[in-house]
């Protein structure tokens, strides 16, 4: 299979998970033309070669385009857009977000204008924007729909008679480019886990000459829980490899992930084992976290090191045996997450609030609807969740882990093969496990209980099962969990703070506190 496209490695996304606002920025918040800036940024002081422009659950600037050729035109001028450098649009699915529908609409008819824009920059034909990612893909047909609906209701547009003799094309001019590629992207348990059945339709149909199709990483984790996450990720970069070699096309996986274990545990500070774990790699993400909470020097070097180091091998096989015992996994994991979700979602939806906004964003109309539903319970979206978590000295990896007590010695072993460095990702985040946070959350549950305004005896069944969850990683993965060095001493510190100001109503110094917190951990959630 011979590929010449040039496929960016590293994909700046919108994702708020920074505690830090960059310098740069003048306000907590990025939005409108901090976020055009920030484009510029990620592709020329951090070196990132792509850059998602997200119009899914936020308003953003349809000229950005030609916006980031106005403002920085010379960095332009040396680097082409399409070839050198990427911008690729993420539009909401008109299947879920029916409020945002024509969004989609917009969107599209953007792309010719970007296409013009750049012509006339370059003074050449140029296709700056080709590729439009569709989140929460579930179905083969969806991604066929919007191709087709590019090139029949935006481009055949141009046919359109405005009189007997006159078409929109002489009048408007042609629209270019004529097509573009979809990149599904696939969020939930059965999506990712035959995500080959969803994207070999759409290379039968479409007969594109490479695909790229994106998993995610982060929601799966707050839907189903961290080794859930990883297991999915593993069998839909085996099951899109084998597919590309059974229909002789090349498929470039990206991977949506965060920098903590939950998220995807790809940062600065993790690059060789993030490699080492997801094999079969195009493409990552480097969301706001990894950008901006850690110094800039290291964020050039961590992402240089992507550019040059992906695509990473091939992912590593799963047999037939292997995928019967991985199912049974999933299934053991996902019901032991829902088992303590459940109890748990009360006090993580009063914690959440605490957490700051670093994007300007609507209501996110997600998987789930307005919000997220797990064993049917509203949660937040992930990042505020993890970061609740964090801030009482539960990291949100520890949660359903006592799944793992319930393997059998054939399926444990093969968890332990498949998530190679499962112990690795448990020690990194171990430190910030505080007993003594749990032990007088226990102590003063009915207090917090009323402060949260939930059932005194669900909040001591969560705190119960969350201890059950820590036990079952410390007796079975080996490790001692708890503060260990005096980074993780500080952030136990913060956290205690955090607990004791939200539990006497000190608003201000329990943000303060939990912004704090996350400064020592380089990440909200």
């Amino acid at each position: 299979m011979k590929n010449e496209v040039n496929i960016p490695k590293t994909m700046s996304t919108q994702h708020p998970d920074n505690v830090n606002v960059p310098e740069w920025c003048k306000a907590p918040v990025i939005d409108g033309n901090a976020e055009v800036f920030e484009a510029y940024y990620a592709y020329e002081t951090l070196g990132c070669q792509e850059v998602m422009w997200d119009s899914e659950g936020k308003d953003v600037d349809t000229r950005v385009l030609r916006k980031l050729m106005d403002k920085h035109w010379k960095f332009f001028e040396n680097n082409l857009v399409g070839k050198d450098e990427f911008l690729t649009y993420r539009i909401p699915n008109p299947k879920i977000e029916a409020i945002e529908k024509k969004v989609v609409t917009e969107t599209l008819q953007n792309i010719p204008m970007a296409y013009d824009a750049a012509t006339s920059f370059y003074k050449k034909d140029v296709t700056p924007i080709f590729e439009v990612i569709l989140p929460f893909t579930t179905d083969s047909k969806e991604p066929v729909w919007l191709y087709n609906y590019y090139k029949n209701a935006i481009v055949h547009g141009e046919e359109a008679l405005l009189d007997e003799e006159t078409k929109a094309k002489e009048w408007v001019g042609q629209t270019n480019p004529k097509t573009i590629n979809v990149i599904p992207l696939v969020e939930d348990f059965k999506s990712i886990y035959n995500v080959d059945n969803i994207v070999q339709p759409y290379i039968k149909a479409v007969k594109p000459k490479h695909m790229r199709v994106f998993i995610a990483r982060s929601d799966p984790a707050l839907n189903y829980g961290l080794i859930c996450a990883v297991l999915l990720s593993k069998i839909g970069l085996y099951k899109l490899k084998k597919l590309e070699k059974q229909e002789n096309i090349p498929i470039h996986p990206i991977l949506g992930v965060g920098s903590k274990p939950f998220r995807g545990h790809l940062s600065p500070s993790n690059t060789e084992h993030f490699l080492q774990e997801y094999k079969g790699l195009s493409t990552v993400t480097i969301q706001s976290a990894a950008r901006y909470d850690y110094p800039i020097e290291q964020v050039q070097e961590f992402i240089k090191t992507l550019n040059k180091c992906l695509p990473n091998g091939e992912p590593n096989p799963i047999s037939t045996e292997d995928e019967k015992l991985l199912t049974n996994i999933l299934d053991k994991c996902k019901k032991q997450y829902e088992c303590v979700a459940e109890v748990l979602a009360p006090l993580v939806n009063c914690i959440s609030p605490y957490v700051p906004q670093r994007r300007a964003r609507k209501l996110h109309i997600g998987l789930f609807g307005y919000s997220r539903s797990v064993a049917g319970v509203s949660l937040p979206r992930a990042i505020p969740f993890a970061a609740a978590l964090y801030s009482i000295g539960v990291p949100p990896e520890f949660i359903g882990a006592k799944a793992i007590e319930d393997l059998t010695e054939p399926e444990y072993n093969t968890l332990t093969k498949t998530y190679i460095n499962i112990k690795h990702d448990y020690c990194s985040v171990g430190g910030y496990v505080s007993w003594e946070n749990i032990n007088m959350l226990m102590e003063m549950h009915p207090r917090l209980a009323k402060r949260a305004g939930m059932n005194v005896d669900t909040l001591r069944l969560a705190l119960t099962r969350i201890l059950a969850d820590l036990k079952a990683v410390e007796e079975k993965i080996d490790t001692k969990l708890g503060p260990k060095t005096l980074e993780h001493r500080k952030h136990e510190n913060f956290t205690n703070n955090f607990i004791i100001n939200y539990l006497e109503g000190e608003e201000t110094e329990a943000r303060k506190a939990l912004v704090e917190a996350a400064k020592i951990r380089h990440c909200l959630g």
